[in-house]
Order: structure tokens, then C-alpha cells, then sequence
């Protein structure tokens, strides 16, 4: 069983700093892409920054020069540092990592539970 756990989530004013933190846990092989999503109220699931297992990154075009993914691959673990955060990056955060695990022949896809974040004054 293969568990992410997100946290780091929380309320911060508008042009604050945030920084989220992703966990995989479970009898892992190895791990590919990792990644962060969210999404808003009333609105489907988007794509926010990827990292691949070499580090190399890309952003959605809203969060570029704002956001830094990372990832500690001893850890298994992957951040989203925010900043300069804004009202419209209100969203429930999601993680992501395709992930092989020791029973598997192939990589799967997995979620992190969600973390809350809310941008307000």
C-alpha cells in the first residue's frame, strides 16, 4: 500500500508564503513524475508544477516565477514552495507521484489526500 501525505496547508494573507510538503510512504521501488494540482471551488482539477525523478520542472503558466517544486528523492518527498500568493490561488492542493511499487510490474498513479489553501485578508 502506497500512502502520499500532504500537509502545510493553511490560511495566509494575499502576498505571503507558503510552502507544502508530500510524503510517500509504502514498500516503493521508485518513483517517477511527481507533481502538484489543485483545485478551485466550482472548478475542475488543474495542473500546477511537475518535477521529474532528474529534477527538471515545469509550471503552469499562473504560478511561473512565483512557485519552486522540489523533491528529495531520498525522502521520497516533494514540495511546492509558494509566494507572492494571491486570492485566486485559493484551492485545495493536491500531490501526485507515478509510483512503483514492490508487488507491481508497472508504475501507477497516485493522490495525496489534499491540503487546504486559502489566500484572504
Amino acid at each position: 500500500q502506497v500512502q502520499l501525505l500532504e500537509s502545510g496547508g493553511g490560511l495566509v494573507q494575499p502576498g505571503g508564503s507558503l510552502r507544502l510538503s508530500c510524503a510517500a510512504s509504502g514498500s516503493i521501488v521508485s518513483i517517477s513524475a511527481m507533481a502538484w494540482y489543485r483545485q478551485a471551488p466550482g472548478k475542475g482539477r488543474t495542473l500546477v508544477a511537475t518535477i521529474s525523478v532528474g529534477g527538471s520542472t515545469n509550471y503552469a503558466d499562473s504560478v511561473k516565477g512565483r512557485f519552486t517544486i522540489s523533491r528529495d528523492n531520498a525522502k521520497n518527498t516533494v514540495y511546492l514552495q509558494m509566494g507572492s500568493l494571491k486570492p485566486e490561488d485559493t484551492a485545495v492542493y493536491y500531490c501526485y507521484a507515478n509510483i512503483l511499487h514492490s508487488r507491481d510490474s508497472y508504475n501507477k498513479n497516485y493522490w495525496g489526500q489534499g491540503t487546504q489553501v486559502t489566500v484572504s485578508s
